[in-house]
């Protein structure tokens, strides 16, 4: 999927008034998820992104300066925040209130769904916490079906 696409289906699901609020939610969005993921599983998502969506991961995952202990920590696990972190977090970058990061992060995560592979949606499910899942269109398939996935972390 090329940028352009991606930041159009943004802009059009959740209904921003213009491209560059688009890209400002996905830009905050995938910062803020390269914060949260293991460093191997951002680098594996922005391998699959468009380069100027991938450039907001890797800048993140690269900046990660810190001592060895907490470098190995994120490499392997990401930073620890729940959801009101992550909806905090992808406000302040986009500049607007949790509860349109919450909505704008969502619909984000429905246009990746498309963009990547299905392999990695699920690598990133299972990353995630799960008050954080609830975000991802894996986690609604999971709950409207009454799976068992979508019942664990519970």
């Amino acid at each position: 999927m090329r940028y352009e696409e991606l930041t159009s289906q943004v802009q059009a699901l959740a209904q921003l008034p213009d491209r560059r609020s688009a890209e400002r939610a996905v830009r905050a969005t995938l910062e803020t998820l390269a914060e949260r993921i293991p460093d191997g599983l951002a680098d594996h998502m922005a391998a699959q992104l468009p380069p100027e969506a991938a450039d907001s991961m890797r800048r993140v995952a690269a900046s990660h300066g810190a001592s060895p202990a907490q470098r190995a920590y994120r490499r392997d696990h990401g930073e620890r925040f729940d959801l009101t972190g992550f909806a905090g977090r992808i406000a302040w970058r986009a500049r607007t209130s949790e509860g349109e990061a919450i909505r704008e992060a969502s619909v984000f995560f429905e246009v990746l769904d498309s963009a990547v592979s299905p392999e990695l949606m699920e690598r990133l499910y299972k990353a995630l916490p799960s008050d954080i899942r609830e975000l991802l269109p894996e986690a609604r398939a999971f709950e409207s079906r009454g799976g068992e996935e979508g019942q664990k972390g519970r």
